[in-house]
Parts: C-alpha cells; sequence; structure tokens
C-alpha cells in the first residue's frame, strides 16, 4: 500500500495549476519528480556523513538535517499528488542522475567530503531553482521554499572555514577539489539538458519571465544558465577564501 505524503505548503488555485495532460503539467512534474529525487539522495548522503562525522556534536546536528531532508522530499512529492502526478514514477526516472557524479569524486577526507556537499550538490540545487522560474506560481513557491534550507550548508562554511584558517596546504588543495567538482557538477547539468528536454523548456520560459526576449530566450536561456551556475560557485568558494 502506498502511504501519500501529508500535503503542506500553499494552497493551490485554479490559475496556478498547468491544465491536465497539458505539456506544461508534464514539465511540472518532471521537474518536480528531480527535486524530490535531490532531496532523497541528501538524506542517504546526510545520514551516511552523520556516521563518519568526527564529534559528535556533528553526528547529531546531521542526523537532524537527514531528517529534515526527508520532510522537503515529501512536500515536493505532495505537489506532485496535489496536481495528479505520479509521485513514484516522477521520482523514478532520475534514479541514478547522480550516480556518475559520486563515481567521479570520491572524497578522501572528511573536508573534501564537507566540500562536494556545499560546492558540487549546491550545483544542481542553483539549477532547479533556475528552472523553477518556468512553473506555476505555486509549484515554485514548493521548490524555492524546499531549496532555501541553508543549515547544512552553513555547518560546512563553518568547518571549512575554520580548518582551512589553520592549514594553507588544505587551502590549496580544497580549492584544486572545487574546481573538480564544479567542472564534474555542471556536466550533470548538461547532460540532463541534452537527455530531458522539459527541463529545457523550464529553463528558457525562466529566463523570459525574468526580462529576456521571448525571440531571443530559448537560445540564450542555455548560455544564461551556466553563466549563473559558475557565478553561484564562485561565491560558494569566495566564502570559503578559495579560489573558484
Amino acid at each position: 500500500m502506498t502511504t501519500t505524503p501529508a500535503r503542506t505548503g500553499p494552497a493551490t488555485s485554479p490559475e496556478t495549476v498547468p491544465a491536465a495532460d497539458s505539456p506544461e503539467l508534464a514539465d511540472t512534474i518532471e521537474l518536480l519528480g528531480l527535486v524530490a529525487q535531490l532531496e532523497h539522495v541528501a538524506f542517504a548522503r546526510l545520514a551516511a556523513d552523520s556516521a563518519l562525522a568526527p564529534t559528535i556534536e556533528q553526528r547529531l546536528e546531521l542526523s537532524r538535517f537527514a531528517s529534515a531532508a526527508v520532510e522537503r522530499r515529501d512536500r515536493v512529492l505532495a505537489r506532485i499528488i496535489e496536481i495528479g502526478g505520479d509521485p513514484v514514477a516522477a521520482v523514478r526516472q532520475y534514479d541514478d542522475v547522480l550516480d556518475d557524479f559520486d563515481a567521479r569524486t570520491q572524497p578522501s577526507s572528511w573536508w573534501e567530503r564537507l566540500l562536494k556537499a556545499y560546492v558540487g550538490y549546491g550545483v544542481a540545487d542553483d539549477f532547479c531553482r533556475l528552472a523553477a522560474e518556468g512553473l506555476d506560481a505555486d509549484s515554485r513557491a514548493v521548490v524555492l521554499e524546499v531549496l532555501d534550507d541553508a543549515s547544512h550548508a552553513e555547518l560546512a562554511v563553518a568547518e571549512l572555514d575554520a580548518a582551512g584558517s589553520a592549514d594553507g596546504v588544505l587551502t590549496a588543495r580544497l580549492a584544486l577539489w572545487g574546481r573538480r567538482l564544479v567542472g564534474e557538477a555542471l556536466g550533470v547539468v548538461q547532460r540532463l539538458l541534452v537527455q530531458r528536454p522539459a527541463l529545457v523548456r523550464l529553463v528558457a520560459i525562466g529566463s523570459a519571465n525574468q526580462g529576456t526576449s521571448k525571440d531571443t530566450a530559448p537560445a540564450n536561456a542555455p548560455t544564461k544558465l551556466f553563466g549563473e551556475l559558475t557565478a553561484q560557485h564562485t561565491r560558494r568558494m569566495s566564502r570559503l577564501g578559495l579560489t573558484a
């Protein structure tokens, strides 16, 4: 028996739900499925981090973050159900979305693991935020609220900043690691855009909604997207005093 996630988030109005069986609805469900999968992966990653963390304080905190990831995932699944989609099918299509990225970016230390969570997976979150600009108002609100939780990022920044300030060699290694991570993460985004036309459409719609000419938005949207993802990565690295 399938358990339906509890309904949370903003109330739905007819004006903000794509028409049944419309391309817009299918595109919306596709992005929501990606976001739900990323939150599910975050849960598994944070639970593993909790077991590996060097202090009991970190273990407790990371276990709380893992629990919060489940709550965020279920909010997205509830929205999929609310608009008439199949949440299991929506998530299943992204079941291996990060497998290649993880295989190529195996951390060799706790610090590399923290930076991977902050920088590497941060690129995927940024992509979803930008694609969400092409969604209906209620679905966009759910995605942006789910991705707005910066608790784990703040922990990673604090730990990495403290470690790096006392170890110049570590700082240099993490800068190199960060550049490798962003390259691999942008590769994931590139593959998504090649394999998932729905995501390309949402990025183009979002670009048009943000002021780009509707005539040029579809052509320029990918270039603009990668520029914004790179800029966000640079800001994250700068917070740590690392060269992007």
